[in-house]
């Protein structure tokens, strides 16, 4: 690996401080910032404004970071799935989810997981390393440059063509926290992709005691993977509620700085016969009484690894009548790309069944 600073890995006030010791003035790092995430360069010479004999000191001193795109799958339903090899080997895996008015990317930021849910089959891969923020970044860079040129809307102006930001990908984003909230600091960068907090979503399983230094470090959106609100449930399903029980990971929602007109999202996996009952939906109602948010249940993707079920769509129904009942906007979403394994839990790469396919693979079209 190349031992030269990685700008990727800056945020604008890091690479102003960088450039200072290069005597170079703070509207170089505006410059550069511009090239690199409005341009998407991954080199110097193109830096036409920048005089040569600063972009060769630049050159000796730094690098411009990028992922190698391994694998590239569509979906039936126009989900993408990227494989992006990192410096050392390790593969990590982003998702496109593109709809009609908008693209939300879904951005890794780890490679693997160490949470150990036990539906999720991230979990199967073991925890390999955190990624740095130059990594993750760079999913945002790397997804725009393959974008395929059907998803380019001409009318959008955020750079990339990427609306929203999802961290729901491979691994927990609250145990890599400042290696994230560098990454988000940099993305909502003006100089550079500009992302608001309002367009930028952050999950937890449950690390309770991050939840609210998260809110105070940058002012994103947070999404909970509830799953049960009994503590005996979720102990078997996400065993970090071992640590943080449910009561503590509900008491930090409450305690998590949310700006006006936003609520917290509570993720809900359907598994039948688990956490599926009326009586499930009661209690939930009652433990979430006071908290602003909106409720996503996600019809469970059966996987021959998992002896998980997904419930009946009348039970599922049912389920969302009774938090509605009780004032709660509730939402079944069903997942996107699961033709693809590219859906809610289903990120494993294929590291552990037979290597990638390649980069321009595309599932069948029905």
């Amino acid at each position: 690996m190349d031992s030269a600073v990685d700008l990727k890995d800056m945020t604008m006030a890091e690479m102003v401080g960088f450039l200072a010791g290069m005597g170079l003035p703070p509207f170089r790092a505006r410059q550069i910032f511009a090239w690199i995430y409005r341009r998407g360069l991954t080199g110097f010479d193109g830096m036409t404004d920048i005089a040569k004999p600063v972009r060769a000191e630049l050159a000796k001193r730094a690098r411009i970071s990028s992922l190698s795109l391994i694998s590239r799958e569509q979906s039936r339903d126009g989900t993408i799935k990227f494989a992006f090899a990192l410096e050392d080997g390790q593969v990590i895996e982003s998702v496109l989810i593109p709809e009609e008015d908008r693209n939300t990317l879904c951005v890794s930021t780890q490679a693997g997981c160490a949470m150990g849910c036990g539906f999720c089959l991230t979990a199967g891969l073991g925890f390999k390393r955190n990624l740095s923020a130059a990594e993750i970044v760079n999913q945002v860079c790397a997804a725009s440059a393959h974008m395929p040129e059907e998803l380019v809307r001409p009318g959008f102006k955020r750079p990339g063509n990427i609306h929203n930001l999802v961290f729901m990908g491979m691994g927990e984003p609250l145990a890599n926290f400042e290696n994230l909230v560098r990454a988000l600091r940099i993305l909502m960068e003006p100089h550079g992709f500009d992302f608001s907090g309002r367009k930028i979503t952050v999950s937890t399983c449950g690390l309770a005691p991050m939840i609210k230094k998260l809110g105070q470090e940058v002012p994103v959106n947070l999404a909970v993977s509830l799953h049960s609100v009994r503590n005996e449930v979720r102990d078997r399903l996400m065993p970090v509620n071992r640590r943080y029980p449910v009561e503590e990971l509900l008491a930090a929602c409450r305690a998590f700085p949310l700006p006006p007109r936003r609520a917290i999202m509570f993720e809900y996996i359907m598994l039948e016969g688990i956490n599926d009952s009326a009586d499930d939906a009661e209690l939930m109602a009652g433990m979430l009484k006071g908290i602003r948010c909106k409720i996503n249940l996600l019809p469970y993707n059966e996987n021959p690894e998992r002896d998980f079920r997904c419930p009946a769509r009348e039970r599922i129904v049912a389920f969302q009548d009774i938090l509605r009942a009780r004032g709660y906007a509730v939402f079944i979403r069903d997942s996107r790309g699961s033709d693809i394994s590219a859906a809610c839990g289903q990120l494993a790469g294929k590291t552990k069944t037979g290597g990638w396919q390649p980069v321009e693979k595309r599932s069948e079209r029905g």
